[in-house]
């Protein structure tokens, strides 16, 4: 078929707009570049000198990393930490506090001070304390407990907080960075809930900054509950008093009666015991037995069966330890007593799939030509998904590894990615006056 002149034209057009460069290319034709808002975002001359002020800035955020990371911080002991960065943010030009829950924050109003951004990094790490902590260094590789989760994170926050009031970027909506407490283990998130519930009706996003990849993007919340669970009784002699309710066998009963409970690969769900202890010596019956059990899911239905069967197969391990010490002729043994403790609840949450918030994280993935991939996991950002607030959790950049061993390291390779990343996503949201 012989071209017409329609034909013709349109691949003249094509033509004349490749061999255009970009910067030549202004409103009337669109290029894929203007495409993409982060580009326009990029552009603009205070936050193209944020973006300078954190190139700039990169030895002094690894050298602030360092300096975290070697300050201990077990759950519930986060404060030295905390006054660490507090300091930090307060040299850098902003006006900090301390919360109830000991969350450090540091506020950068906006035009609109009822619109509320939040960024926000953990301070603990799951290591106790005593824990040596001194950082090796060789080239852009680090190593030590706790280098990437959280010490990336912090770093990130400190230097992304640094570089914004350099630049003297003003937004829309306010800024706010936080330094919170309580994330790993027994923490509950308590840092994250005492910022949500304090911003609550200001809060339009909210981006937890967890250790160093820019591979992914947790838009969905892993949802948990971790639980202790007592047994106690009146203990005895092992061979005088043989036949008396045993906690510890008890305990055994029930745990051996749990493990047959099925779970479901979709939705994903899963348990582990991560602890039991009890009695005081070989030759005593024990007046107590003390496990610690972790159940995750996908979904709140199958937590709730999970928990449930969990009592009900602790109540049978009681039953049939009772019916051992009948048995053994003690017909009128006490019953052993349990107690469930809830040490924690993490709700399930997922944002949007047209949410701004993720829509302003691939438009800047876009720009820096990063990939990620959407994950689930349980982060910070639990709390404001569960509650609808629109939220992530990504890493501060760089690479990592080991995390929550003592062989822990970083790379700091590639961390302005992270930073810029981050920075332009929450920018976006933000919005820029002019």
């Amino acid at each position: 078929m012989r071209p017409t002149l329609l034909h013709l034209l349109l691949l003249c057009c094509i033509l004349m707009v490749m061999a255009m460069p970009l910067s030549s290319l202004r409103a009337g034709v669109l290029t894929v570049a203007e495409a993409n808002p982060a580009e326009a975002l990029a552009r603009h001359p205070r936050v193209a000198k944020a973006l300078e002020n954190l190139d700039r800035s990169l030895g002094w955020i690894t050298e602030q990393q360092t300096q975290l990371t070697e300050i201990s911080a077990p759950t519930f002991q986060e404060h030295a930490r905390a006054a660490a960065v507090q300091k930090i943010l307060s040299a850098n030009g902003y006006k900090t506090r301390s919360d109830s829950a000991g969350n450090v924050i540091a506020e950068r109003p906006g035009s609109s001070r009822k619109d509320v951004v939040l960024l926000s990094a953990h301070l603990d790490t799951v290591f106790p304390a005593g824990t040596p902590l001194h950082v090796h260094k060789d080239g852009h590789n680090f190593s030590a407990p706790g280098i990437a989760d959280n010490g990336a994170g912090l770093a990130a926050l400190v230097g992304l907080a640094r570089a914004v009031h350099e630049a003297k970027l003003q937004t829309r909506m306010t800024l706010i960075f936080a330094a919170n407490t309580g994330e790993e283990g027994e923490g509950n998130l308590r840092g994250m809930r005492k910022l949500v519930e304090s911003y609550r009706g200001r809060l339009r996003a909210v981006i937890a900054i967890d250790g160093a990849s820019v591979e992914h993007v947790t838009t969905m919340g892993l949802g948990s509950r971790r639980i202790e669970v007592i047994l106690s009784g009146p203990g005895g002699h092992s061979w005088a008093d043989f036949g008396t309710p045993n906690p510890i066998h008890a305990l055994s009963r029930g745990i051996a009666r749990f493990l047959d409970v099925r779970v479901p690969d979709n939705p994903r769900t899963t348990y582990n015991i991560g602890l039991v202890e009890g009695g005081s010596s070989v030759n005593s019956i024990p007046d107590h037995a003390l496990m610690k059990i972790d159940l995750r899911s996908e979904s709140e239905a199958e937590l709730e069966r999970l928990e449930s069967a969990l009592r009900r197969t602790i109540a049978e391990g009681i039953d049939a330890e009772m019916a051992a010490s009948r048995l053994a002729g003690r017909a009128d043994a006490t019953r052993l007593d349990a107690k469930f403790k809830s040490l924690g609840v993490r709700p399930v949450g997922e944002l949007a799939a047209d949410s701004p918030l993720l829509e302003a994280l691939r438009d800047a993935d876009r720009l820096l030509g990063n990939q990620s991939r959407l994950e689930r996991s349980s982060t910070d950002a639990n709390i404001p998904l569960a509650l609808g607030i629109p939220a992530i959790a990504i890493g501060g950049g760089g690479r990592a590894g080991g995390a929550h061993t003592l062989a822990e390291w970083y790379d700091s390779t590639g961390r302005e990615i992270g930073l810029k990343r981050i920075l332009l996503t929450a920018l976006a949201v933000a919005g820029i006056e002019d």
